[in-house]
């Protein structure tokens, strides 16, 4: 293929002693004339050659209908009205609904009715207690700068907002819904230059009023990238508040009692672990923490006993898992009135649900029903009851909701199930470890039409390993239309994602980073070992850090791939920290500011491991323009360093999308963009969909 024309620079920064080659530090400016010129040739070239391939209209067709399968959200309680969202078949974006105590449904904040375009989504939600009040958040075009209102839910009148640089804030409603806590960043003329998306502050408000009123509850003098929480007693006496710095995997927590003085006391500070807190209808101060447990565990202790805040003073009510990571929990009432905890472990990435005592006495029982797949969280009403909701979503299944009854511990029936637009194709999911260079096992799910490696196929590996994110079994349209056409679909559960708890996070990040990658081509190596596919067949895809990894794929092993997919990736890991919010993930790679760990980030750095004269694989990078959280300019530079290295035929393509961001899209956005990246890998890997 013949490429744009992209200059390089004879640019090399001297950093700590190390030169630094960056050939394309003209594509970091999207207003560069040359940049603009540049973008617009390669929008010729994908558009042409992502048009032209031959699966894609049988892609497209499919996917139409296993994308707009619908989904339904987890209700949340409060005074017997439940709030929850759903999205039907043909709705681009799901609506928020509050379902009455006579089991009336409303519709109360509906995107596409916002904004017939389809470029707003719903990015937050929270009922107030006594549920006559809602704050909701929305951003526009993908940019995630939520803006927060408040609404009436009896009249679905607004009684405020706009209330802007909302971004990633909780709500904490006070009784009464009067007032709120919430967080908000700081006016852009009070902050300097280019910081502007940091320097948060947790806020009293009274719903109303003007924001420039609000109260400062914390957060003067923090760490500029700083994320707060406030959690609030449904009694309004409590307030919890949390901080952590980035998204580095701790935590500190204080406590206060607004009915005494208000002071935020210490709870955790400066403590190496991770503790969600909140003091529930029993009157009793919940952690659910990985201090001392790596997998976590459910403790209790005294609000009001500051001495009971002490790790060695908390009891113990579901303790750290030999196999299983703690990842939600829900206090429900037996049949005879005793306080109950749901729990929820993941032993494998695959969700085991089961009943606690809240005494500390132990286990009571098992939710047998619960099939293989993923609980996405748990709900119950603060006031108490003998029943739950239950989240639930596999490989075939869209998200529903199951619910739960003390009456029967072990069982589950169907609350809401998400609708299908067409049929679900059938899918056999294999369980199977591959071996890391390390000894290390990594797990995957392995799905396919027959369960059984009986001829090499054209197969995607799919992975993230990064940031305690954990990839569990969960409905995916792209998946099942590749194993529909006839392909292998391969999810790794790499380490850096929290599969098996906090110290799995960690063995993946900083000076670890590369046992992911490693993690990664161990995974592929067996897949071609085991029968499943070849070099010439197989595909690896990710996005965001999945990004990174799948370009680290690409530099590190060129000739175990054949086709890549790598969207809103980072990949100049030396600057990454400059743009987005990349500065808040330092804890996570490292800080090329230090000199060592710039010696880690230099190790695996995609755009900075290209070699010139290499067959490199079939890579299209995709990008969001109104992207906020990982430039486009990662894509744009290794996309113009691979396609001037590069001595194979296969194409190095970037597709760009515009009004679309990082997080949540329309359903038509998502049909295109899996369209477009299912035939290009099906192009290169020869795999030959036929029409659904």
């Amino acid at each position: 293929m013949r490429y744009p024309d992209a200059p390089r620079l004879d640019l090399v920064d001297d950093l700590h002693g190390h030169p630094v080659a960056d050939p394309y530090r003209w594509l970091e400016d999207a207003e560069d004339p040359r940049t603009v010129a540049w973008a617009a040739a390669q929008d010729e070239l994908a558009a042409g050659l992502l048009a032209g391939l031959p699966g894609r209209p049988a892609f497209a067709e499919r996917l139409a209908e296993l994308v707009h399968a619908g989904a339904v959200g987890i209700p949340v309680w409060r005074n017997g009205r439940a709030f929850s969202t759903r999205r039907d078949p043909g709705q681009e974006h799901a609506v928020l609904r509050v379902t009455e105590p006579d089991g009336s449904v409303r519709v109360l904040v509906d995107p596409t009715a916002l904004d017939p375009a389809g470029t707003t989504t719903l990015d937050a939600w929270s009922p107030s207690w006594e549920g006559d009040r809602l704050a909701y958040q929305v951003s526009v075009g993908g940019d995630e700068e939520s803006q927060l209102f408040v609404l009436d839910v009896a009249t679905g009148e607004l009684v405020e907002g706009p209330i802007d640089r909302c971004r990633y804030s909780p709500v904490g409603w006070l009784p009464g819904g009067q007032e709120l806590l919430y967080v908000r960043r700081l006016a852009p003329e009070l902050v300097p230059a280019g910081e502007e998306q940091f320097h948060r502050r947790v806020w009293r408000h009274r719903v109303g009023g003007d924001p420039a009123d609000d109260v400062l509850v914390h957060g003067e003098g923090s760490d500029p990238s700083t994320y707060f929480g406030a959690r609030t007693s449904a009694d309004g006496r409590w307030l919890v508040v949390s901080a952590s710095v980035g998204t580095a995997p701790r935590d500190d927590v204080w406590l206060a009692d607004l009915a005494g003085d208000g002071v935020l006391r210490e709870l955790q500070v400066g403590v190496d672990a991770q503790t969600s807190a909140w003091v529930a209808r029993d009157g009793r101060l919940w952690l659910h923490t990985d201090r001392d447990a790596p997998r976590s565990r459910l403790v209790v202790a005294d609000p009001a006993d500051p001495a009971s805040w002490a790790p060695a003073a908390w009891h113990e009510v579901v303790p750290q898992s030999d196999d299983g990571v703690l990842g939600d929990v829900a206090l429900v009432d037996g049949p005879d009135g005793d306080l109950r905890v749901l729990a929820v472990h993941a032993v494998d990435a695959t969700d085991r649900l089961s009943l606690w005592a809240a005494d500390g006495s132990g286990r009571v029982a098992e939710v047998t029903a619960l099939r293989p797949g993923s609980v996405a969280g748990v709900s119950a009403p603060p006031e108490g009851g003998t029943t739950a909701w239950v989240g639930f979503t596999d490989y075939a299944t869209p998200p529903s909701v199951l619910r739960w009854d003390a009456a029967d511990p072990a069982a589950l029936t169907s609350h809401e199930q998400a609708p299908v637009a067409g049929a679900v194709p059938d899918v056999r999911v294999v369980e199977a470890h591959a071996t890391s260079p390390d000894g290390t096992p990594v797990h995957l799910f392995v799905l396919s039409g027959t369960g059984i490696p009986d001829t090499p196929r054209p197969t995607v590996l799919y992975g993230y390993g990064g940031f305690n994110v954990s990839l569990t079994p969960a409905y995916t349209a792209q998946a099942l239309a590749w194993v529909a056409a006839g392909g292998v679909w391969v999810v790794a559960n790499l380490r850096g994602g929290s599969e098996h708890g906090e110290e799995w996070h960690r063995a993946g990040m900083r000076e670890r980073k590369q046992n992911v990658f490693d993690d990664f081509a161990a995974a592929a190596g067996h897949l071609i070992a085991e029968g499943w596919t070849t070099p010439a067949q197989l595909a690896v895809m990710g996005g965001s850090n999945g990004g990174l990894l799948v370009g680290a794929m690409t530099t590190q092993h060129p000739d175990l791939v054949a086709a890549v997919v790598c969207s809103a990736p980072l990949l100049d890991m030396v600057r990454y920290e400059l743009f987005g919010l990349g500065r808040t993930w330092n804890d996570e790679y490292g800080t090329a500011a230090d000199p060592v760990e710039l010696g880690w980030l230099l190790g695996y750095s995609p755009y900075h491991r290209v070699v010139e004269g290499t067959d490199y694989p079939a890579v299209l990078f995709t990008t969001f323009e109104s992207d906020t959280r990982v430039d486009p300019l990662h894509a744009r530079k290794l996309a113009a360093a691979l396609q001037h290295a590069t001595t194979a035929e296969a194409p190095i393509v970037l597709r760009r999308e515009l009004s679309v961001g990082h997080g949540a899209r329309a359903v038509s956005r998502t049909v295109s963009l899996a369209a477009d990246q299912l035939a290009f890998l099906a192009a290169y890997t020869g795999l030959a969909p036929a029409p659904a």
